[in-house]
C-alpha cells in the first residue's frame, strides 16, 4: 500500500500539468469530501493547505482551507471522487497562480471503499526512528567561559566529532530546522538538509562568534546580536532543544508543528560532552478522510 501511495504522490508532479477539470456539457452532480485530520496549524495569511485526489494518475484539486478545525466538508465532483485512488494534502500561497500542486505534500492515503487513512510519513519523512546527541560549546569564538551559550547537533563521545542526529532524507519541499527555546521562545540554530553537513547559515549567521563558522554540523553559537528582550552570552542549561520540520518556502519564523525530536537541557549538563535527545512532542501528523 505504501508503494502505491507513493507513485500517486509522483504523479503530482509528474502530471501537475494534467490537473483536472469537469468540461461536461451537463451540469455535474457533485459528493461530499469530508477531512478530519489531526495535528495541522493554522498557516498564516500567505499560504493555505489544499487538498488533492488521484484520478486515473493525475491530481484534481478539492479546494483549499485555512481553518484547522475539524471535520470540514468539500463538494467534489461524484465520479471523480468515487474513482479517486488516492488523496493528498498540500501547502500552497494563498495567492497561487499555478494550478499544479506544490512540492510541500504534508498528508497522504489511499482510499480503501468510503475512506483513507491519511498521515505524513510517507510524504515527509518516517521519523519512528529517529534519535540525536548534540553537545554545549562556542566552537566560534576563543573564549573558553561561554561554552554553555552554544549548541551543536554532533556526538563527540568516541573522542571523535560525529553525526549527531539520526533522521530520514525529507521529501521535496521540505526542511529541518534547529531552535533553543529560552525562557519560552525559540532561537533558531538554523536550517539544513544533511544532518551531517552544517546548516545553510554557517557563514552567514549573525548570533556566532568571529573567529570561525563552527565544527561542519547543525548548530548555533549565541554569543552575540540577541533578539529584544535576551541577553548573549547565555547558558542553555535549562532551555529545551528541538529539531523541527519546516514547509520550504517556510510559512513562518517560528517551528513549524512536526517535532519529531526534543530535550530539556539539564541544570547540571557539562559543556563539551555528548547529551542525548527524547522524542519531540509531535513526529507525525494523521487523520481521516471519507467519501459519500
Amino acid at each position: 500500500m505504501m508503494k502505491k501511495m507513493i507513485l500517486a504522490v509522483l504523479a503530482l508532479g509528474i502530471f501537475a500539468t494534467s490537473c483536472s477539470s469537469d468540461d461536461d456539457n451537463n451540469s455535474p452532480t457533485n459528493s461530499n469530501l469530508i477531512l478530519n485530520l489531526d495535528g495541522l496549524e493554522a498557516l498564516g495569511n500567505d499560504f493555505v493547505y489544499e487538498g488533492w485526489i488521484i484520478v486515473d494518475g493525475s491530481p484534481v484539486s478539492t479546494g483549499t482551507f485555512s481553518s484547522v478545525d475539524f471535520p470540514q466538508t468539500f463538494p467534489v465532483n461524484t465520479t471523480q471522487l468515487n474513482e479517486a485512488t488516492t488523496f493528498v494534502l498540500s501547502i500552497e500561497p494563498a495567492v497561487d497562480t499555478d494550478p499544479a500542486p506544490a512540492a510541500t505534500k504534508i498528508l497522504a492515503g489511499d482510499f480503501s471503499g468510503a475512506s483513507a487513512t491519511v498521515n505524513s510519513n510517507g510524504v515527509v519523512g518516517n521519523f519512528s526512528s529517529s534519535s540525536g546527541t548534540y553537545i554545549l560549546a562556542t566552537p566560534t569564538d576563543s573564549d573558553d567561559t561561554n561554552e554553555a551559550s552554544g549548541v551543536w547537533f554532533l556526538d563527540n563521545s568516541s573522542g571523535t566529532p560525529m553525526t549527531g542526529l539520526n533522521l530520514p532524507t525529507l521529501t521535496d519541499g521540505w526542511k529541518y530546522e534547529g531552535w533553543a527555546v529560552l525562557n519560552g521562545t525559540p532561537i533558531s540554530t538554523g536550517t539544513f538538509i544533511d544532518p551531517a553537513s552544517a546548516d545553510e547559515n554557517a557563514t552567514t549567521s549573525m548570533f556566532k562568534g568571529d573567529t570561525g563558522n563552527g565544527p561542519g554540523y547543525p548548530g548555533e553559537d549565541y554569543l552575540q546580536n540577541a533578539p529584544a528582550g535576551m541577553t548573549f552570552p547565555t547558558d542553555l542549561r535549562g532551555a529545551t532543544i528541538v529539531i523541527s520540520v519546516e514547509p520550504s518556502p517556510d510559512n513562518s519564523p517560528m517551528p513549524f508543528t512536526l517535532k519529531p525530536l526534543a530535550h530539556e537541557v539539564p541544570g547540571n549538563a557539562m559543556v563539551h560532552s555528548a547529551i542525548s535527545m527524547g522524542t519531540g512532542p509531535v513526529a507525525t501528523i494523521s487523520g481521516s478522510v471519507t467519501r459519500n
